[in-house]
């Protein structure tokens, strides 16, 4: 699913196009879009209509939109495929429209959930007196939070007794990381995947941060990472963080630190891409 910067992209063009707006009507087209709103899809649509929208707001993956006049969110999951996109009205629809949402204010454009795989979704929610919907209060703040605290992180990184690319994809630790931004974070620390946290020191720690926060920066300056037409901006352009990619995905090409091939080891139904120079593996200590 979209990580930190793809998911942030597409907040900030909610953000500019969708908030402030009053819902007019909604249509859910296919009932596994709001399979997360427990009491369906007409229930969803008669209690959005008629609210305003609040300022888009994302936390981690997780994005959603504030209704101003009631304690209650829209959570957006985009799941592998899904995209929330601002269309023209009279706009075809597209092949895999989910949902429609149409607004009072005549300026010919509306809000659709665009999915394919239908493993996201829209769901509305209570919020917590933070703001967060009330399914997502478990989640840690992302590291471009200006309320992260570094040293709690440390502290907590090393009670988890994990490895470090377990702990980073720990949603309940940090926020925001995934596979791809996991990879090129350990890349640039020259960090092993499978280095365990309890031997990360503060400066460590603080060095790891340093280059997750950087790479995540990087990738939102160019609209995130797009490996296919499935992720997209709401204006349904693609990113192209994937063309600066130094260790996801790049398998049997030279390190572009010291020219040693890429490797690639299956990992947690995933992948882990590394640098066997620069990232060495963590010593196998035996029992006597």
């Amino acid at each position: 699913m979209p990580e930190l910067p793809e998911v942030e992209v597409v907040r900030r063009g909610l953000e500019r196009w969708v908030a402030g707006r009053t819902v007019a009507e909604v249509q859910v087209l296919h009932p596994r879009a709001v399979r997360r709103h427990l009491a369906g899809g007409e229930d969803f649509a008669h209690r959005l209509r008629g609210h305003r929208i609040g300022g888009a707001m994302r936390r981690g993956k997780y994005l959603w939109l504030p209704l101003d006049d009631a304690p209650l969110a829209v959570l957006g999951h985009l799941g592998m495929s899904g995209q929330l996109l601002v269309q023209p009205e009279e706009a075809s629809d597209e092949k895999h429209l989910r949902v429609r949402v149409r607004f009072e204010d005549g300026l010919g454009t509306e809000l659709r959930f665009v999915d394919q795989r239908t493993f996201g979704g829209l769901s509305l929610h209570d919020t917590t007196p933070d703001g967060l919907p009330d399914v997502i209060g478990h989640i840690a703040r992302d590291p471009l939070d200006e309320a992260f605290d570094d040293a709690a992180f440390h502290t907590a990184l090393r009670l988890r007794r994990t490895t470090i690319k377990r702990a980073l994809l720990d949603q309940s630790l940090i926020s925001g990381v995934g596979n791809i931004y996991a990879d090129e974070a350990l890349w640039r620390s020259k960090l092993h995947y499978d280095r365990p946290t309890a031997t990360m020191t503060r400066p460590r720690s603080a060095e790891l941060l340093g280059h997750v926060r950087d790479v995540m920066n990087a990738a939102l300056a160019v609209g995130g990472t797009s490996f296919d037409s499935l992720y997209v901006n709401v204006n349904g352009e693609s990113g192209y963080f994937d063309r600066s990619l130094d260790a996801y995905g790049r398998e049997g090409q030279p390190c572009g630190r010291c020219g040693t091939l890429m490797r690639r080891r299956p990992w947690m139904n995933r992948s882990s891409y590394f640098c066997p120079k620069c990232q060495r593996p963590p010593r196998v200590v035996t029992a006597q």
